[in-house]
């Protein structure tokens, strides 16, 4: 983990009293812009802000949106009961996701919006433009730039289709100014095209390596080509193409061959750890556009990414709440990549000993009762998440689903105190998602053969997870399948490699999927100590003296033995108090493109409400 910040925070443009820059003969306090461009030191620090600003924090937040961030209330992932979105009872003009735009308000300068942070990034563009630089060095800082503008564009279009394009900085001071800046909303398509010749630009003008521990984390050129990738690729999904307009599966699969290709050659790949790859941080292959944290706890230092925290037990420093549904845990695959149950899979499966045999991706993500789990240097320590009674878990403020997540969780001792310090770095885009990627975009265009990017990425990505090739190497994927059997696969496999990541909601979103969890209630695994002759009580099973604590050893003996595992249907009314949703989960059909803010219409005519939400504005053109 590191400890030291690579990102240095500077005031902005015109305030950059707080660098460390020192001027002979000059007065910070004063500084204009075109001192500012005048000077690589100075221009190096406001990009190290642009990015401090816009790279995303763990899980993928952008904003404070309830759509940003690790979404396993979102989505099949994780609990969440009451949330509007997925109970259907989201209300116009309350909530609405506001701040992916706030007020949609095209000038505004409120740097933590997406508004500000383009504004910001266009007047960095137009100032560099004017600087007496070298050009090389120019069009470094503008490829930059230009990357993250696509970046918060397309965190805008994806939930609301076309907004307004704004490319240069827009007056701030007076009525003018302000009637100036009530544009109307660009087309769908030219956002889309917009957002990818900014993100050439980038992709040419960008190193595919950088030299140096100190720029690592700094865009790339295969970042700026995979986040192109990932633009065309849900341009190309049922979301946007209800069509299946193949020509977008083809820009999309040109564009991930790129990506590949680009990181390829500067030495990006798959880690060879699925479990310690977030680890691994300078020079991580699988890091492709990487936020970096630290460790330290200074005001001016400190970028720590609270992952930790939210993923251990309350009772071992953390918050609990990441916790997996059983309906998440028991879709994982078994060793040989076949589902629970499946009669041709050599591993046999229980709902009692759910947790043997699985694919090895299982352990690395879930954290479950009678697992060896070392937190804070105890390498034998066991979590035990049972009920000792109906009533009373055996843990102190137990997981409300009978899990945990464990991923990208530190298992060593913190050596800085609490776990909220955690220096962990975030990947928002992996090598694995360019592969699956690829691959979902050579399925769109029929490359559905054994051999072609459909399966090998696959493939590829279950190779590394560790589950067993089988006799047809083909690691539990059926042979033959069709374009809409591997779509389906390539999704699954997402569900599967991404988990906690922030990604499962999206996928079900641009593909209109959220529909398949329809009058779903996520649900707990609750295990219960039995009672009656021969079962000892919880205080035995924790008494090291005691012959039954034996048994704690051999946890398939103890979950045959001692527990009863209570297994949950979603649609089973005499299960209600197993139940973790209040109500049925309810997606409902206009929620793909969210409306216009209100706000934003009230204070500006010249916007059009999308048509799902009773306006003008097609968001599929």
């Amino acid at each position: 983990m590191k400890n030291f910040k690579l990102y240095t925070f500077c005031a902005g443009l015109l305030g950059l009293t707080a660098c460390t820059k020192v001027l002979d003969k000059t007065d910070l306090s004063k500084l204009t812009p075109e001192l500012v461009f005048n000077d690589s030191t100075l221009v190096q620090l406001n990009m190290d802000n642009i990015y401090d600003v816009n790279l995303p924090l763990w899980g993928g937040q952008n904003t404070s949106s309830v759509l940003s961030g690790v979404q396993p209330q979102l989505s099949d992932e994780g609990q969440a009961s009451g949330n509007k979105f997925m109970e259907g009872s989201m209300s116009y003009g309350t909530d609405e996701p506001k701040d992916y735009g706030t007020s949609l308000n095209t000038n505004n300068t409120q740097p933590n919006t997406n508004w500000g942070k383009i504004r910001q990034l266009n007047t960095f563009i137009v100032s560099m433009n004017q600087s007496p630089l070298p050009d090389y060095t120019k069009r470094k800082f503008i490829a930059q730039a230009k990357f993250f503008r696509a970046f918060r564009y397309w965190d805008l279009v994806r939930i609301y289709g076309g907004v307004p394009l704004v490319l240069t900085p827009l007056d701030g001071v007076g009525n003018e100014a302000r009637d100036a800046a009530l544009l109307p909303r660009n087309s769908t398509s030219e956002c889309i095209k917009q957002i990818v010749e900014d993100l050439d630009y980038a992709a040419a003008n960008l190193p595919g390596k950088w030299s140096g521990s100190s720029n690592w984390g700094r865009i790339t050129s295969g970042a700026a080509a995979a986040m192109k990738g990932r633009v065309l690729l849900y341009w190309a999904s049922p979301l946007f193409n209800p069509n299946d307009d193949v020509a977008r599966w083809q820009a999309a699969y040109d564009a991930n061959l790129q990506a590949k290709t680009i990181l390829d050659a500067n030495g990006f790949g798959l880690n060879a750890s699925y479990k310690n790859m977030w680890f691994s941080e300078v020079n991580n292959p699988e890091a492709v556009m990487v936020t970096s944290y630290n460790t330290a706890t200074g005001d001016q230092q400190k970028k720590n990414n609270g992952w930790d925290k939210s993923c251990r037990p309350q009772y071992l420093n953390g918050s609990g709440s990441n916790t997996p549904t059983w309906e998440f845990v028991r879709s994982y695959p078994m060793k040989d990549g076949k589902m629970p149950g499946d009669a041709s899979s050599t591993f046999p499966y229980s709902d009692t000993l759910y947790y043997k045999n699985r694919d090895p991706r299982f352990d690395a993500t879930i954290a479950y009762n009678g697992c060896v789990w070392p937190l804070d240097g105890n390498a034998a320590y066991r979590l035990w998440t049972y009920y000792e009674t109906s009533t009373k878990s055996t843990e102190a403020n137990a997981s409300n689903t009978g899990f945990y997540c464990r991923k990208a969780v530190a298992e060593g001792t913190f050596t800085f105190g609490d776990p909220q310090y955690s220096g962990t770095d975030w990947m928002e885009i992996r090598y694995a998602e360019v592969l699956l990627n690829l691959a979902e975009s050579a399925v769109g265009i029929g490359k559905t053969g054994s051999g072609e990017e459909g399966y090998k990425g696959l493939i590829a990505i279950r190779q590394r997870a560790g589950i067993t090739a089988g006799s047809n190497n083909l690691y539990g994927l059926t042979a033959g399948m069709s374009r809409s059997e591997l779509f389906n696969a390539i999704l699954f496999e997402r569900k599967i490699e991404f988990a906690f990541e922030g990604k499962r909601f999206w996928d079900l979103y641009r593909w209109k999927r959220m529909s398949d969890l329809q009058g779903w209630t996520r649900n707990r695994l609750r295990i219960l100590l039995k009672t009656g002759s021969g079962i000892p009580s919880a205080a035995a099973l924790k008494d090291p003296t005691n012959p039954s604590f034996r048994d704690v050893q051999n946890l398939d003996t103890m979950m045959t033995k001692y527990f009863t595992v209570i297994r949950n249907n979603n649609h089973d009314a005499s299960n209600s108090t197993t139940k973790l949703d209040t109500n049925p989960i309810n997606f409902l059909s206009t929620y793909y493109f969210f409306p216009i803010p209100y706000a934003a219409i009230t204070n500006n005519p010249n916007l059009q409400q999308n048509n799902n939400w009773g306006g003008s504005f097609d968001p599929l053109k």
